[in-house]
């Protein structure tokens, strides 16, 4: 990843209802002055241009929250802004999330019109009993007319779906899974669930009203999973997402080959230089902060050699292409950030591949991340993050 390459995250904190999944909660709104909103974006953004000059922008990922509730002419603006500030690529991927009810499907002619090329769509569910559980919103039915409005208006669509629900079976997750592939989008994200804390759904596994699906079987439904998308041409080229060739999202990719993001909007984070940048995560915070210091920054501080290098080597490994190891290392001035001894012993159990200094997961390393990666961090930088 080139260091003059950049991308840029645009966080739109607020949504139309209540979501299982954050705690942005407090950001449900009636109303938004989207002009006022549109300046503060603005004005952020101009603060980040300011410290990253004469970079390359590769990609503008419009997160949230609900960013398809965002107003087309902010979104126009915004990306107006961010290729005055700096030079776009030549194939500039600008991404917009979306959830599938109608009445953000009704604006996709316009957010297209103002410049979005990709849209990802939260489908999660073809199926309304697991939306419901999901907590989602919309209907099976309003997911498939969005899915359709979104293919007839953006250039490339990606989409995702959540399984590995309590009672899930192979034969009705592959079902399920075929029916994804044969609709022609050449990007899906699939994930399984999960129970993270403070959600509802770590309540009701809590109180003994949610069992998770038996790892086991969840291990079954990872793997069939990664063979059913290779076979149909969209192989995972990260833990959870697939695509057809040249189809990656190039937006994530500069996340997990560890390159610089410009976040601005409230809660968003960046890397910028080898600093770490958060703004204020609620709303009024941010826009107290931006009339004070120009900027919705809370907190801006440099990441050392070993917690950057440890964060590039967690994100890497994540991808099918892996990483070199000895490359990380050296650009952050470090000896070693692998074990090499575990790394031949993990090569050697089947779960990693070698070839000179570059490592990557096997299929069966991929069902057990998590540990691995624990395991081949060098002793070096295991010492100094305790330190």
């Amino acid at each position: 990843m080139s260091a003059e390459s950049l991308a840029l995250y645009v966080h739109w904190p607020f949504c139309v209802s209540k979501c299982p999944y954050c705690d942005f909660n407090s950001h449900v709104r009636a109303a938004i002055d989207q002009r006022q909103w549109r300046d503060a974006l603005l004005a952020d953004l101009a603060h980040e241009a300011r410290l990253l000059r004469g970079r390359t922008l590769t990609s503008i990922f419009f997160g949230g929250g609900t960013p398809s509730l965002m107003d087309p002419a902010t979104v126009e603006a915004v990306i107006d802004a961010a290729i005055r500030h700096w030079e776009p690529a030549k194939n500039i991927e600008i991404t917009l999330e979306a959830n599938p009810n109608s009445v953000e499907a009704d604006r996709f002619a316009d957010l297209a019109s103002a410049g979005v090329n990709r849209l990802s769509l939260g489908l999660q569910s073809f199926d309304n009993a697991a939306l419901a559980f999901l907590g989602r919103a919309h209907s099976a039915r309003e997911g498939w007319r969005a899915l359709e409005i979104a293919q007839k208006r953006f250039r490339r669509v990606s989409f995702d779906l959540i399984y590995a629900l309590p009672g899930e079976t192979e034969a009705g997750w592959a079902a399920t899974l075929a029916q994804a592939l044969s609709l022609g989008t050449s990007h899906l994200s699939l994930y399984q669930l999960t129970i993270e804390p403070g959600t509802r759904f770590a309540a009701l596994h809590a109180a003994g009203k949610l069992e998770p699906l038996d790892p086991d079987a969840s291990a079954a439904l990872f793997e069939l999973t990664d063979e059913m998308t290779a076979t149909a041409g969209l192989p995972a080229y990260e833990i959870s997402n697939h695509a057809r060739s040249g189809r990656e999202s190039r937006h994530n990719l500069t996340y997990w080959r560890y390159g610089d993001y410009a976040g601005i909007g409230p809660g968003a984070h960046g890397r910028r230089s080898g600093m770490r940048t958060v703004r204020h995560k609620k709303p009024e915070n941010f826009l107290k902060a931006m009339a004070r210091n120009s900027s919705g920054i809370a907190e801006e501080a440099p990441l050392s050699a070993v917690e950057a290098a440890d964060e590039a080597l967690v994100m890497g490994l994540r991808l099918r292409e892996g990483i070199d190891a000895q490359a990380i290392a050296e650009r952050f001035g470090l000896e070693a950030v692998v074990d090499w001894g575990r790394v031949a012993r993990l090569a050697e159990s089947g779960h990693l591949l070698r070839k000179d200094t570059r490592i990557r997961l096997t299929g069966k390393g991929r069902l057990v991340l998590d540990h691995i990666l624990g395991d081949i961090a060098a002793v070096e930088t295991k010492a100094s993050v305790a330190a």
